[in-house]
């Protein structure tokens, strides 16, 4: 007769710390970098909420021996530009410049073939890029809610791209790096519950660093 062989027993500390591990593991996941994976537009990225007044004698704060805290400065100031009639939006922070022009000034109806008007208006966005010796340059398309999210994601990216082509046309720099999506029906800028919302969100964003001039 073959003895039983006693169970081993995990100790209850061992057997918590191995659960927790195992959870962990199963919880971490390493995220796909595709090319198209999405990259966060301007202006939506968090941020931290800075404490409205910070003591310089506070010992968490851990100064070097004669270190004193700079003057506080405000940061990130945005000035918002747009026409009469709403087709074209420009907003200015210290660090970037955005233009936001609506979809219907750009293309037809359902369609990412520019019209007659639009190279006028991507020639304009050009110039400022130079102005501002860009060289770092973002082009993101939207849509509405209207239609499948996967129709959606195609035409925004589309229509980005048809912006980047004349943008490259335009300032005929090799140095210059493009990222160009198509986010389809995310970020939104206005509600969707209107026409009015959605001719908003209907739109091509081209977006780059400010320059020192």
């Amino acid at each position: 007769m073959t003895p039983t062989m006693p169970a081993t027993r995990t100790p209850p500390r061992l057997a918590l710390a191995i659960t927790v591990a195992s959870l962990m593991a199963a919880l971490t996941l390493t995220p796909a970098q595709a090319d198209d994976s999405p990259s966060v537009p301007p202006g939506t990225e968090p941020s931290a909420t800075a404490p409205v007044e910070v003591d310089p004698n506070d010992p968490d704060l851990k100064l070097p021996e004669g270190a004193t805290l700079a003057a506080p400065k405000v940061l990130d100031i945005k000035q918002v530009v747009e026409d009469q009639s709403g087709d074209e939006r420009r907003e200015d922070t210290n660090a970037d410049v955005k233009f936001a022009l609506q979809a219907e000034v750009l293309f037809g109806k359902d369609s990412a073939k520019l019209n007659g008007d639009a190279r006028a208006r991507i020639s304009a966005i050009a110039a400022e890029i130079k102005n501002q010796h860009a060289t770092r340059i973002r082009v993101f398309g939207f849509t509405d809610n209207l239609g499948s999210y996967a129709h959606g994601r195609t035409l925004s990216r589309q229509r980005a791209n048809a912006v980047q082509d004349v943008l490259d046309q335009e300032l005929k720099d090799s140095g210059i790096t493009y990222e160009v999506r198509g986010y389809s029906e995310d970020y939104p800028i206005a509600s969707n519950a209107t026409e009015a919302g959605r001719k908003k969100n209907r739109r091509v964003e081209v977006s780059f660093p400010r320059g020192e001039n």
